[in-house]
């Protein structure tokens, strides 16, 4: 047995994890900058003879072990869907690309950058249709000051610039520092460059939160759907949609997993669908998550639904158990309103 190699493993380990400890920074040691003395002669001995020409001066440096950070310039984050930046560009500038659901573009984008401000308890000072000016305000919040220390004495104004491409489907969004005031730390174009592209940064970054929350709008509009309490051709209780028996055999399957159902199985030539149901236990991640389980108005166990033609046109489902018996009216309208909740919250069309 090899037991060596545990213990290999566990000091590797260790290594890793006291890698700092271990490999110090010394770049900035005095003695990383000690120069040798000229050559001092013994009394009684005569100098060599030296060549003039190689002569050298005797070397000497700052010891100072005080490192000196400096900051790389930031980098622009076009993280939303549909934004980008130009190569080269040096400007504090992204674009945004008219994603489905905004109507206009450069408002939506201007929207998004008085969230910001808002978010910062800051006015705005000057409003046009392409452009905002802020109120004294720190980009950099105070919580984050542990990593940011010269900045957070620091205030400044700035000025959000949409410009709107010919075609209406583009825009850019620019951030320019228009006003900076600190009794402690100068403005160089270095630390403009990164308050600019932070300023940027946020107001992209608000932009992708609120297309995001669009989006859920938008599905949750899609998931208004035509699913009525009706009849199907035989007289009992089912539900009714506008939509055609193959869509709704191809989605309602995966609508139903959806719900905590098994599919057991599926006969598309007779319309049916057995299926096995299990109320779901709630849970705090899924409320964290937005993911929170519906309860459907059923008991636990396996049932049958049928889809069928209807004669008025769409689609019948008819819901009965695993005894093949037809649920109750009452059972059907309460299981009605369920799906259609179901369908609004998750954005889902049959």
């Amino acid at each position: 047995m090899q037991y060596w190699i545990p213990k290999v493993l566990i000091l590797s380990a260790l290594v890793t994890l006291s890698g700092c400890g271990i490999f110090t920074n010394e770049a900035h040691h005095k003695r990383n900058y000690q120069a040798n003395q000229p050559l001092v002669t013994p009394q009684g001995l005569d100098a060599p003879s030296q060549d003039p020409t190689y002569k050298m001066d005797v070397g000497s440096y700052d010891n100072s072990e005080d490192a000196k950070a400096v900051k790389p310039p930031m980098q622009i984050m076009p993280i939303a869907q549909g934004s980008w930046i130009e190569e080269g560009d040096k400007l504090a500038r992204v674009y945004f690309d008219k994603n489905d659901g905004i109507e206009d573009l450069d408002q939506f984008i201007l929207a998004a950058v008085e969230g910001v401000l808002e978010s910062y308890n800051t006015p705005v000072t000057n409003k046009s249709q392409s452009s905002i000016e802020s109120d004294w305000f720190s980009i950099v919040k105070v919580e984050e000051g542990w990593l940011w220390d010269d900045e957070i004495v620091a205030e400044q104004r700035y000025k959000f610039t949409v410009e709107e491409k010919d075609h209406q489907r583009t825009a850019s969004l620019r951030a320019e520092m228009i006003d900076y005031r600190s009794q402690e730390v100068p403005l160089t174009p270095l630390l403009q460059q990164r308050l600019e592209t932070r300023a940027l940064n946020a107001a992209v970054a608000e932009f992708d939160y609120r297309y995001r929350q669009l989006q859920v709008e938008l599905r949750q509009r899609q998931g208004i759907i035509s699913l009525a309490l009706g009849f199907d051709n035989q007289g009992n209780a089912a539900l009714i949609t506008e939509q055609e028996k193959n869509v709704v055999s191809e989605r309602f399957s995966a609508f139903l997993e959806r719900l905590q159902f098994t599919i057991i199985e599926v006969d598309a030539e007779k319309g049916r669908i057995i299926a096995d149901y299990t109320q779901p236990e709630s849970s705090v991640w899924d409320s964290i998550w937005g993911e929170e389980a519906m309860q459907l108005p059923l008991e636990d166990g396996q049932y049958q639904i049928l889809l069928d033609n209807a004669k008025a046109g769409g689609t019948s489902i008819t819901w009965m158990d695993k005894d093949g018996e037809v649920l109750e009216p009452g059972t059907m309208n309460d299981l009605q309103q369920a799906l259609v909740t179901a369908l609004r919250a998750r954005g889902i069309e049959l």
